[in-house]
């Protein structure tokens, strides 16, 4: 109602509705000390009420339409506060003395030599702190003796919280599927504050991140940016720190904008007809608005920075062409396998290019994943494209990312930023994270420089307040206080850029070679692995090694010979990977790639013609696939399924096929996976397995197994399920007279009975060696340093345990050689360097039951060690294949 509370609704166009507030008081108040009016008491009151109701009404018009036009950013006031919004009174001010803070500033290039204050939950004072800054404080000091100090990390692209850990049922909401399109949806109202990820990422030096709705819709709903310390209020709304938008791509896009682009128009309209005091004309409406739209309008206006996940150059280009069509910003696209690709395309985006947040080396698990490439971020950077790195989940090794990414060509300075600043830029919050300067929260203190190898926060500091009790921390090799010299990969990133990320894989051979500068040459025996320091010379014949050391004959005889400078690098053998289904799945989400899934006996009944028979991975291997680099010569591999899984297989990852010197060892264990997520239950896979050992079954692999002259390897994680294993094998060989060989894979709980099981002579394969509860069987993981002392390797082996390491997913293979470094580097001297080998060589081999002479492979690493992120795999010495293959 406009004007008719005055004389009647009949006098509401005599009067009209263009007043401003000033002359709707004055004629209020005129007609106030009317004494017409006056003589009606009840009238005033009625009359001033609905005048202030009015009043009111068009207050909050003019301040919904402010609200709305209003531009992203901190208050004009921000930089002017005294304290953390987020301080707690609690918290007590810290003087981080004798630091080395690399600060971001300067593009990253910026290193201060000296103290930090933390005071109020804000950073006060950096390199030289003025004294009155001090006064009168209860202060904490923490004297860094030189270590790295940074800024949070701060993570672009998370489910923390909403992808909860464990995963249950109960507490799974990435996503919903209800429909495609999904902008109201906002993951705050399902976010779990009782998440274990969040302790795992601060441990890593995680301290805000970006908490994303899943993929599965088009357009999944509204992203909320989180610190990730504990707060007393203990409630989602209390993590809080800003709010925005996600999507992907498709042509309900165009209908969705267009949507909120009619609701941004009609809004505009109305709010110019307010400012102009048209109320008249608006007469009885309301602020046009639809809760289900609000955050695609707000993304129009710019005043949400909007995250797109999508992988492909045709994805990339729809969205820049829509972002160009409905005039919006995209502050960022995640995953994004495809962007270094096209960096002209991005430039195109409306409002200019976005950040790209990108994984270091998580590709080919899907087909829009499959041209993805580790030298993305290095060309990205090469063409001024800002680029952030990201872990999903597991956020607590995103610094790690960080770390490979620099491994692979990026710039030390772009390296540090891509987890810093840049994230924070993308969010919109670059003024408050991401930096250290004043006014801006959070720092980590490093026991190392944060891009080598195994670096890890001794200290995390959340709005000033410390995250980490008591924390365990290894002293580092002195030279990991420096940013770690990397290798040369120029031509290795022109390729894939040339090639779209498929370039050629085939090495070009050689029969004699001559490596020199050779620093170290380890070899193996079947059950041990020696070392030779400072060979500086090595000969290899038709991929044997003929002399090591004084090899003067050698080097001056062979004319024919390549002579390969290793600049003082080293000669380890090549590593064997378990695990992944390498070599049975090229692309993991693509059945078309794969060997498949097995038939599960306690589901459905298997084929006929399959009688008895258990499935043999050698019969479905493929070979020359694009995870099969980086150091590792041999896999074991088993079929894909729950409960019996079948019979391993070990195979040469070099051979070009099965006929050409492809197996080593045709059938090597017999694998069965018992879990609370298999359709029957645990009871039932146990009851199960107990009558296939008593004798259910007559395939030879099964009767090796019950013979004691194969393996039988479990894939199982819970620690009350190992027990009861445990309790099987007792009772079978109590009744059969014969040793049951047994090893445990995956064994994520195995901590808990380490002493049982090194009682019982079972090995143990570790298969996540950067520990995550994703399931219920997992919650009672180890977390190994920072946060506990022991990793979950280093404790079995105390316990006596054989222990192997292993990987869980394809992409992973080619990191083996840095899973091994970084526990050995984390353990305080417990895991040497040949034992560090030996837990991807022997040891591994030993705990599947390989019993034929693996071959003597060995890889050769150029300008460093196999246990840094400075050595390059150049070559390849085969004697399995009679060769030596050279990758430069």
């Amino acid at each position: 109602m406009c004007a008719g509370f005055l004389e009647g609704r009949e006098k509401r166009d005599e009067i009209g509705c263009s007043w401003t507030s000033m002359e709707f008081n004055k004629q209020l108040a005129n007609h106030r000390r009317s004494p017409e009016i006056g003589a009606n008491e009840a009238e005033m009151r009625e009359i001033s009420w609905s005048a202030e109701k009015e009043l009111a009404r068009r207050a909050n018009i003019l301040s919904q339409c402010r609200y709305v036009k209003t531009p992203a950013g901190p208050p004009a006031n921000f930089h002017a506060r005294s304290e953390s919004d987020r301080f707690s009174p609690d918290a007590r001010p810290t003087l981080i003395r004798n630091a080395t803070i690399w600060t971001s500033g300067y593009n990253g290039t910026e290193v201060v030599q000296g103290d930090l204050l933390l005071l109020k939950g804000l950073i006060r004072g950096v390199g030289a702190v003025a004294p009155s800054l001090l006064r009168d404080l209860d202060i904490q000091v923490v004297d860094a003796n030189g270590a790295w100090v940074t800024p949070g990390i701060v993570d672009l692209h998370s489910h923390l919280g909403v992808g909860s850990a464990p995963d249950l049922d109960g507490s799974d909401d990435t996503n919903s599927v209800k429909a495609p399109m999904l902008p109201w949806l906002r993951s705050l109202d399902g976010l779990n504050t009782h998440d274990y990820g969040y302790q795992l990422a601060r441990s890593g030096g995680v301290t805000t991140a970006q908490i994303l709705p899943g993929s599965a819709s088009n357009i999944g709903g509204q992203a909320f940016i989180i610190k990730l310390r504990e707060t007393t209020k203990r409630s989602p709304s209390s993590m809080l720190v800003y709010s925005m938008s996600r999507m992907d791509t498709g042509w309900n896009f165009r209908q969705a904008y267009d949507t909120a682009r009619k609701i941004r128009d009609q809004q505009d309209n109305f709010c110019a007809k307010a400012e102009a005091g048209s109320w008249q004309e608006i007469g009885d409406s309301t602020f046009p608005e639809d809760l289900q739209w609000e955050a695609l309008v707000d993304v129009l206006r710019g005043r949400v920075k909007l995250a797109v996940h999508c992988y492909e150059a045709v994805d990339l280009d729809a969205i820049v062409r829509l972002s160009n069509e409905f005039r919006f910003p995209v502050a960022s696209f995640h995953h994004a396998g495809e962007t270094y690709l096209v960096p002209d395309l991005l430039r195109k985006t409306w409002g200019g290019a976005p950040s790209i947040a990108l994984f270091a080396a998580n590709f080919r698990k899907k087909r829009e994943a499959y041209r993805g490439s580790e030298f993305a971020p290095r060309v990205l950077a090469s063409n001024g494209l800002p680029v952030s790195d990201h872990y999903v989940i597991n956020s607590r090794y995103l610094v790690h990312e960080a770390a490979q990414a620099h491994y692979f060509g990026l710039p030390t300075n772009v390296a540090l930023l891509s987890v810093t600043a840049t994230p924070a830029d993308a969010m919109g919050l670059g003024h408050r994270i991401g930096r250290i300067e004043e006014e801006c929260t959070d720092v980590v203190i490093w026991d190392s420089h944060p891009l080598s190898l195994a670096a890890m926060p001794q200290q995390v500091f959340i709005d000033g307040i410390p995250q980490l009790n008591a924390p365990q921390v290894s002293v580092k090799p002195p030279g990991f206080q420096s940013p770690p010299n990397t290798p040369d990969f120029d031509k290795e990133a022109a390729d894939a850029f040339i090639y779209e990320g498929l370039p050629p894989l085939e090495p070009r051979s050689a029969q004699h070679t001559i490596f020199t500068n050779v620093s170290s040459l380890y070899v193996r025996s079947m059950d041990d692995i020696s070392v030779q320091e400072h060979p500086e010379n090595v000969i290899v014949h038709n991929g044997k090694l003929v002399c090591s050391g004084h090899c003067s004959s050698y080097t001056t005889d062979d004319k024919h010979a390549e002579t390969i400078d290793l600049e003082g690098g080293c000669i380890v053998p090549g590593l064997t990977i378990y695990g992944p289904s390498l070599g049975l799945a090229e692309i993991r989400l693509e059945p078309s790639t794969t060997d498949g899934i097995v038939f599960n006996p306690l589901v459905d009944d298997p084929p006929a013609v399959l009688g008895d028979s258990i499935i043999r991975a050698i019969d479905g291997l493929q070979f020359g696939g694009r995870n099969t680099l980086g150091g590792v010569t041999a896999g074991v591999t088993a079929p894909s399924g729950s409960f019996v899984r079948g019979s391993s297989t070990a195979f040469s990852l070099g051979a070009p096929n099965i006929l050409d010197n492809g197996s080593i060892q045709s059938d090597v264990a017999m694998h069965v996976a018992i879990t609370k997520n298999n359709e029957q239950s645990v009871s039932t896979q146990i009851a199960a397995l107990r009558t296939m050992l008593l004798g259910k079954g007559s395939d030879a692999m099964l009767s090796r197994v019950r013979a004691g002259t194969a393996t039988l390897v479990v894939d199982v994680n819970s620690a009350d399920i190992m027990a009861s294993i445990l309790r099987l094998k007792r009772k079978y060989e109590t009744r059969s007279g014969k040793t049951l060989k047994m090893t445990f894979a995956g064994a994520i709980e195995s901590h808990l009975i380490a002493s049982d099981i090194a009682h019982a002579g079972v090995s143990v394969i570790v298969t996540h060696p950067k520990p995550f509860p994703y399931t219920w069987d997992e919650r009672r993981f180890l977390g190994g340093p920072p946060l506990t002392a022991d990793s979950l390797v280093s404790a079995l082996l105390a316990a006596g345990v054989q222990v192997g390491v292993g990987l869980p997913d394809e992409f992973e293979a080619r990191n083996l050689r840095w899973e091994v470094a970084r526990l050995a580097l984390a353990s305080n001297g417990t895991i040497d360097r040949t034992t560090a080998l030996a837990l991807a060589t022997v040891n591994v081999e030993r705990a599947l039951g390989v019993d034929v002479d693996m071959p003597q492979d060995l890889v050769a690493y150029k300008g460093g060690d196999v246990f840094d992120f400075e050595g390059k795999p150049v070559a390849v010495i085969s004697a399995q294949l009679g060769r030596t293959d050279l990758f430069e």
